[in-house]
């Protein structure tokens, strides 16, 4: 495992960590119950990618810190592209909690070093 000291590349890998939990989670809605194989696969490549950068990270930051911002990358984007991509409900009150979720994900960021 590649060893990871530099603080601003830390949270560069949680970011593309964030960013694989996203595709992964699409991918998942794609396989239809993983019925499809390529989705299917996908799924999995892009889940084990998003955990194995993550952890990359985990020598500079906290884990607590890096789970919440890795799920809550995860978590908005997610829910941005069911919004954008599947027709899912873009609600005042469900921009309202995303909004929550990244002042959240900022604050830790801020407040994440060791």
């Amino acid at each position: 495992m590649p060893e990871i000291s530099n603080p601003q590349l830390a949270w560069a890998l949680i970011f593309v960590s964030g960013a694989l939990e996203i595709a992964f989670a699409s991918s998942v809605q794609l396989s239809a119950g993983f019925t499809r194989w390529l989705p299917s696969f996908l799924a999995l490549i892009f889940g084990a990618l998003s955990v194995y950068i993550m952890s990359l990270s985990l020598k500079v930051i906290p884990i607590g810190t890096a789970y919440a911002v890795w799920g809550g990358i995860g978590a908005v984007g997610t829910v941005v592209v069911g919004m954008l991509v599947f027709g899912e409900s873009a609600s005042m009150l469900r921009l309202l909690c995303i909004a929550l979720i990244v002042v959240g994900v900022i604050g830790l960021q801020l407040t994440g070093s060791r």
